[in-house]
């Protein structure tokens, strides 16, 4: 018997308990010895069932994340199961904590299940870009039936033991000590005469599915999942798992889960897996420092933003006061929170009394002395620098000794914002993304004088709120509105140049972006990007290149602001988000070009995606270069979480890897040959440079 696996005897029953901290994940170790225990308690004549437990908090919680990449090591998960599904004595699986992956796999192959009323079970593995392939696309529809089984599967969502009891996943819930409820369950199959029930062998219900069910899932799917490919792969198994024998759709689902293994997309999302859990991973950051509590939270500005914030600390039990101008402005803003909660509770959601539970976390005034006793105050304000040194001032000013203060900001100076009190060690970005109460980016922005304390205590903080929690360098627009830039500018030089808005947007869309970037500057604001774009002319940041968003800044000095005039690169319909295109615009655009000298020209679909992606990827590399960000995944999970980018490619550094850095720098110097570099837009970062010419990639940086 190995360190992981143990087994007891109580009586008649063997206790076989896995015991692989923190998550006990399927090792090697762990299958080895799960394998022998069986086996071995199987042989044994005075063994009449077998109870399979993990110690600790959990169940097995799926694979071991350590062997992804790794060329498998026997036994696979397969054979493991495959042992379990083969014993000729009883077997009984024991869920607490969580079930996940190979770990339900696990559970399924064995002949019974129960669960403590709080466990969770779930195949995530879409989720990864992969299938289950240890047998649960086969024997999770044999048990919950063919539509619970596909639903759990595409979704890669978790069930309740209660709603695997229902289905069929579980056959019984353990009340009080999970041992002992676990023991009494399994003496009670033995004193009922239940003899070994192998899933394999049961027959796949289809009573009560249309004939055209896979059709319809597909149209689904199309449209749920655009883009992704385990999905239909997922769909394709569960067919087969009706129209197969087991042992032909085990197989058939090998063969799919090594293709999915193999394909880009996989690598991709395996990426954005780990690359999500490296962000609060600080270089420097002791983890002995002491973090400072947060019990209590202030706001400055109540509109939109400000709002969105509160509701982030109040869905968590953490009390916020903001803090308005006017009281009709306090008052809006109260009235926009609790229609947001009141939307959510008609979904439900949400309950009446949760809704107001949590307006009850929310106070509100328009006196800054009222943030006296706050832990954190947050900045909301106009993204204006003197105002918001003008609030720091005041924040200064009445704020106790201790007491972090962060600002919003999207773009502005954090170390110039902190200069302006007398304690810019406790001075620190914090840019949450609008709706600031859906979005989960949070960047982090850490000042050049903000103590480890202050931006531990914050990136820990991004967790209790459920948010991602980034942490970016001082520079303008940070990571992601930094990087923003470039792929706005070439937008607006391609419009010049005679590209279609709905074109440019199409193909961005193609490439798996939710919303192309017309659509998603008129539903930001065209006036916003605006005023964006004067910031940066003000600070010296933009070239001196007049071409440079003309056509945004001519919009916005038309009063077309987007969709809430109605008008903006699109037009839109009253009630209706859709863009339409407007030959308005195309006059407008025409007429700038003509002003600007910037002739028409066709452009393929190439040069438009490369012309859209390409800077991204050299300004992220300037990023890392500069030490902005401290890894190409960081960077990946601004974009992925906080733009749009499609998670199938893993963000746009995984993205250039894929593409191949000698074919960026290629592509780069052929526009820069092309159209010239006046202003240095097709100039390579040095990093670039070096990582291309070596044949090496952004991975290698981690």
């Amino acid at each position: 018997m190995n360190n992981v696996v143990t087994t007891q005897r109580d009586g008649s029953l063997a206790i076989v308990t896995v015991d692989n901290p923190p998550v006990n994940a399927l090792s090697q170790a762990v299958r080895v010895g799960i394998a022998e225990a069986i086996i071995q308690a199987g042989k044994d004549p005075e063994v009449k069932a077998i109870v399979l437990i993990c110690a600790g908090r959990t169940f097995m919680a799926g694979a071991d994340i350590t062997e992804f990449g790794k060329p498998p090591l026997p036994p696979a998960l397969p054979d493991m199961i495959d042992v379990l599904d083969q014993c000729p004595k009883l077997l009984v699986a024991v869920i607490h904590g969580t079930a996940l992956g190979g770990g339900l796999e696990t559970a399924l192959g064995c002949h019974y299940r129960c669960a403590v009323p709080s466990a969770k079970l779930g195949l995530p593995e879409v989720k990864l870009g992969l299938l289950p392939g240890a047998g649960g696309t086969q024997r999770l529809p044999r048990l919950a039936g063919v539509a619970n089984a596909l639903e759990m599967m595409v979704t890669g969502n978790p069930v309740s033991a209660a709603v695997a009891l229902e289905r069929g996943i579980v056959d019984h819930i353990v009340e009080g000590d999970l041992k002992e409820g676990a023991l009494a369950y399994a003496r009670s199959l033995l004193a009922g005469g239940a003899s070994v029930r192998r899933v394999r062998e049961l027959p796949v219900n289809t009573d009560g599915l249309p004939e055209d069910f896979f059709e319809q899932q597909a149209a689904g799917l199309a449209r749920a999942a655009r883009g992704y490919f385990s999905p239909f792969r997922i769909l394709q198994c569960v067919r087969n798992a009706v129209e197969m024998d087991f042992d032909a759709g085990m197989a058939a689902e090998r063969e799919l889960f090594i293709e999915c293994l193999a394909s880009p997309q996989s690598a991709a999302l395996r990426h954005v897996f780990f690359a999500e859990r490296q962000v609060s991973r600080i270089p420097g950051l002791d983890k002995g420092i002491q973090e400072l509590p947060i019990r209590a939270v202030g706001i400055v500005g109540a509109g939109t933003m400000g709002g969105g914030i509160a509701m982030n600390f109040v869905n968590v039990g953490i009390p916020v006061h903001l803090v308005e101008r006017e009281q009709s402005a306090l008052d809006r803003g109260l009235k926009i929170i609790r229609g947001n909660y009141e939307r959510t509770m008609k979904k439900g959601r949400l309950t009446a009394e949760a809704l107001e539970e949590r307006m009850g976390l929310i106070s509100g005034s328009t006196d800054y002395a009222d943030l006296a006793k706050a832990d954190l105050v947050i900045e909301a304000v106009f993204e204006n620098m003197a105002l918001k040194k003008q609030v720091f001032g005041e924040l200064d000013r009445v704020c106790k000794a201790g007491a972090i203060l962060a600002s919003n900001t999207s773009t502005l100076d954090v170390d110039e914002i902190a200069a302006s009190t007398s304690r810019p060690e406790f001075v620190l970005g914090m840019h949450f993304f609008s709706p600031a109460n859906v979005m989960r980016l949070l960047e982090i922005v850490r000042g050049e004088k903000t103590s480890p304390e202050v931006l531990g205590t914050v990136v820990k903080l991004a967790k209790t709120i459920r948010k991602t929690g980034v942490v970016s360098g001082v520079c303008f627009g940070f990571i992601g509105n930094r990087m923003l830039e470039g792929y706005a500018r070439e937008v607006g030089l391609m419009l010049l140049e005679g590209a279609a808005p709905e074109r440019i947007d199409a193909i961005v869309q193609g490439l798996g972006f939710p919303m192309g970037p017309n659509a998603m500057i008129d539903m930001a604001g065209v006036d916003v990007r605006a005023k964006v774009i004067g910031e940066a002319r003000e600070l010296g940041i933009l070239p001196a290149d007049e071409r440079y968003e003309a056509v945004t800044l001519k919009l916005a000095a038309d009063g077309r602001f987007g969709q809430k005039t109605g008008a903006g690169i699109f037009r839109y319909e009253p009630g209706n988000r859709k863009p339409i295109p407007d030959p308005v615009v195309s006059e407008l655009i025409a007429a700038e070009a003509a002003r600007l000298g910037v002739p028409q020209r066709e452009h393929s679909d190439e040069e438009i995606l490369d012309r859209c992606m390409l800077p991204l990827v050299n300004e992220g590399s300037r990023i890392l270069e500069e030490g902005i960000a401290f890894r190409p995944g960081d960077i990946d999970i601004v974009w992925l979480y906080g733009y749009g980018f499609p998670a199938f490619h893993g963000g746009p550094m995984h993205y250039a890897d894929t593409v191949g850095l000698p074919n960026v720098l290629a592509r780069m110097k052929e526009f820069a040959d092309r159209d010239g570099d006046a202003f240095g837009y097709w100039t390579p970062s040095a990093l670039l440079e070096k990582l291309a010419d070596a044949g090496d990639n952004f991975a290698s940086l981690k």
